[in-house]
C-alpha cells in the first residue's frame, strides 16, 4: 500500500517516464531479479502493451533504468548541492545528506539506487554494467572537480581522482552497511570518518586567498538560507 499510495504521488504523465519511475522504486526496494513485470505494470498502473512498446524485455527496462539515473544526477543531486555552498568541500557532504536523508525516509529500504543494481547484476548484464560504471564515473568526476576547485586548500600532491575515488567508497559502504543493519549509525560512522580523514590531509603554509573577499583565516561556513537541502548533518 505505502508503494502505491508513493507512486500515485511521484508518478509522471509521461507513460515511459511513468514505467520507468515505477521500475526504478520496484528494483530499489526489492531488487531487480525479486521484481515481476507484473508488478511494475500495476504499480505504474499500465497495461503490458504499453510497457513492450517501450522496452522489448525487462533487461531493455533495466537499462532504461540506469539510463534514467544517470540522466537524473546532475539535476538532482549534484546541481543543487552547487547552488546550496559556495565551499567545494562542504559541497561533498550536502551530496552525503542526500543520500542520509533517503536512508531516513525509507527506512532503509532504499540508498543509492544504483549502488543495490551494480551489486545485484554483476556481470550478468554487460551494456547495463556500462551505463553502472559511466554513472559511478560522473559520480566521481563531479566530486572530483569539486576537490579541484578547492585549489590550494589541498596539497599540490593530494591526488583528486583517488580522493573522489574514497568518497565514493566511503558513502557506498555506509549506505550497505545501514541498509543491513537497518540503522543509520555504520553510514554516520564511514561518512565522520570520512570528515576526520580530509580534515587530518595537511595544509599548505600559505592560505589560499578567500572566495568572494572572505578573510583567509576565517573558516567557512554554512549558509543556511542559501541551502534547499533540509536535515543537514555536519558531520
Amino acid at each position: 500500500m505505502y508503494l502505491n499510495d508513493h507512486l500515485r504521488n511521484v508518478m509522471p504523465s509521461d507513460t515511459r517516464d511513468r514505467i520507468l519511475s515505477a521500475a526504478s522504486l520496484l528494483f530499489q526496494d526489492h531488487g531487480y531479479h525479486a521484481t515481476g513485470v507484473a508488478s511494475i505494470l500495476d504499480a505504474a498502473e499500465v497495461n503490458s502493451g504499453s510497457l513492450y512498446h517501450f522496452f522489448d524485455t525487462k533487461e531493455a527496462l533495466l537499462e532504461g533504468v540506469v539510463e534514467h539515473h544517470l540522466q537524473r544526477l546532475g539535476p538532482t543531486i549534484f546541481d543543487p548541492a552547487e547552488a546550496a555552498h559556495h565551499d567545494p568541500v562542504e559541497r561533498v557532504f550536502i551530496v552525503l545528506e542526500h543520500y542520509r536523508r533517503t536512508l531516513l525516509g525509507s527506512n532503509f529500504r532504499r540508498g543509492c539506487p544504483v549502488g543495490r543494481l551494480a551489486l545485484e547484476i554483476g556481470d550478468g548484464e554487460p551494456r547495463v554494467r556500462a551505463l553502472v560504471e559511466r554513472y559511478f564515473s560522473v559520480w566521481t568526476g563531479r566530486v572530483d572537480s569539486w576537490l579541484e576547485s578547492a585549489g590550494a586548500r589541498l596539497p599540490p600532491s593530494t591526488d583528486r581522482v583517488a580522493l573522489a575515488g574514497l568518497v565514493l567508497a566511503a558513502t557506498q559502504g555506509g549506505i550497505m552497511l545501514a541498509r543491513s543493519a537497518a540503522t543509520i549509525d555504520p553510514y554516520d560512522t564511514a561518512i565522520g570518518q570520512l570528515r576526520r580523514s580530509l580534515e587530518r590531509i595537511p595544509q599548505p603554509l600559505v592560505a589560499p586567498a578567500a572566495e568572494n573577499a572572505q578573510d583567509a583565516d576565517e573558516p567557512l561556513v554554512f549558509d543556511e538560507e542559501a541551502s534547499d537541502a533540509p536535515g543537514w548533518r555536519s558531520w
